[in-house]
């Protein structure tokens, strides 16, 4: 039978989602333990993976097991031996061939921006000093959306088949102190969404005007892109699956 696990954790402590030879991840530590409770070795796979220092407020990971599980029982355990900053919010069963990765319909992310100094946001957004022109920044990240070619924005030394993706939204908004960018993709590139970030800012900053978005995305040239944002400003926040994926 095929589980769903749903999640959420602080990135902070760990390198990443996906499992790391000589360093900690999410990943290692969900394994380890439902392994612990199950009496037997349980490997997951993650909706995506989430590089060092990335938070995630939703993350999928699927992994089976021949026997029935309480669910209820199961949360309860495994919220009690995992680190305080990972939370498992359910676990349900789906179809056998469900795929908490391929059969994701669209991902979802944030990325925080304060400009005041606040040591409290410290490890959950990027303190940016100079002013930034919002109303530029949301002119360049509409024009994400009529593109799916990205290779501008994807990590040098990458083993993708294709860089395109489907942005369906790419915005800013102000909440309170904070400026928040959210983007809706059926799928992301490896250190995309903090480049786009960092080519947004330096248009904000008017270092470049609007229009340099088009030359920077048809030019495939990760050089042209702005700097990769610092990580722990970047959330992923939501993955959508299929309503039939899940079996009540």
């Amino acid at each position: 039978m095929r589980y769903f696990i749903e999640l959420s954790y602080f990135g902070k402590a760990y390198h990443g989602w996906q499992n790391q030879p000589d360093s900690i991840s999410v990943q290692e530590l969900l394994e380890k333990n439902l392994s612990k409770i199950l009496r037997s070795p349980i490997e997951i796979v993650g909706a995506g993976r989430t590089d060092a220092g990335v938070h995630a407020k939703q993350m999928f990971a699927h992994f089976d097991h021949e026997e029935v599980l309480d669910f209820e029982l199961m949360k309860y355990k495994l919220n009690s031996m995992l680190p305080k900053d990972i939370a498992i919010l359910d676990i349900f069963q789906v179809k056998q061939e469900a795929h908490a990765r391929f059969d994701a319909s669209s991902r979802s992310y944030e990325y925080h921006i304060i400009q005041k100094k606040d040591p409290f946001n410290k490890d959950n957004a990027w303190f940016v000093r100079n002013s930034l022109d919002i109303e530029k920044m949301n002119e360049a990240a509409g024009i994400l959306t009529k593109y799916t070619n990205f290779k501008c924005f994807s990590k040098s030394r990458t083993d993708v088949r294709t860089y395109n993706c489907k942005i369906r939204e790419a915005r800013w908004r102000k909440e309170e102190n904070t400026l928040v960018f959210c983007i809706t993709a059926d799928r992301f590139l490896r250190n995309m969404v903090r480049a786009v970030v960092g080519t947004l800012i330096e248009i904000g900053e008017h270092k470049y005007p609007v229009s340099h978005m088009h030359e920077i995305i048809e030019s495939g040239d990760r050089g042209m892109a702005g700097t990769s944002v610092p990580a722990h400003g970047l959330y992923l926040t939501r993955v959508e699956y299929p309503e039939n994926i899940r079996l009540d």
